[in-house]
């Protein structure tokens, strides 16, 4: 039984920084793009989203005709800790900052959660999506992190060659998932 999984990243929050847990608005005014997104997405999948206000927004504007699930805080992006919302150039260990994007399942953001717990929570929450609605098609609005979590167990990849993925604001990744494993649709299409 082949259960479809759209993940579907929020629109944009025009941050300049880091964005983990801050609950920041999107700015969903290309109304044109996000109407060719749900035009894309298919019409009797289930709806979840994380409960971070981007995202549930983005879903908001994606479900009519949809049945929408309880938004799901497992599904929040990579918690940054006393870096989020802060740009780069402000972080002041500057050291440990470059050493996150090297060895991403190594290092901690101080205050937040490394890339194994990111990896850990999301895993967990498709899983359960997974099981509770098996064969289904699944639109899943949720965070660039999480996305790449899920690319990284699909296709069996490092955190470190997940993180080369790019995931657009209102991209589609198409994820597959059999009793025989996962299956790569597409990643990071824009409609």
């Amino acid at each position: 039984m082949k259960t479809r999984l759209f993940w579907v990243r929020h629109g944009p929050t025009h941050a300049r920084g880091l964005v983990g847990w801050a609950d920041l608005p999107t700015d969903l005014s290309d109304t044109a793009r996000v109407a060719r997104l749900d035009a894309h997405l298919p019409r009797r999948a289930t709806l979840v989203s994380s409960d971070l206000s981007r995202a549930v927004a983005t879903a908001d504007a994606l479900g009519e005709g949809r049945t929408r699930l309880p938004h799901d805080p497992a599904l929040r992006e990579l918690h940054f800790g006393d870096w989020d919302l802060k740009a780069p150039d402000d972080i002041d260990d500057q050291a440990r900052y470059q050493a996150f994007w090297d060895h991403p399942d190594e290092v901690r953001p101080p205050s937040g959660e490394t890339w194994p717990e990111l990896a850990a929570r999301a895993g967990a929450a498709t899983d359960a999506l997974i099981a509770a609605h098996p064969g289904a098609d699944l639109v899943i609005v949720a965070h660039l992190g999480v996305i790449l979590t899920q690319v990284q167990r699909a296709r069996d990849l490092t955190a470190t060659e997940a993180f080369d993925q790019n995931i657009a604001p209102l991209s589609v990744t198409e994820l597959h998932h059999t009793p025989s494993g996962w299956h790569v649709a597409g990643i990071n299409h824009t409609p």
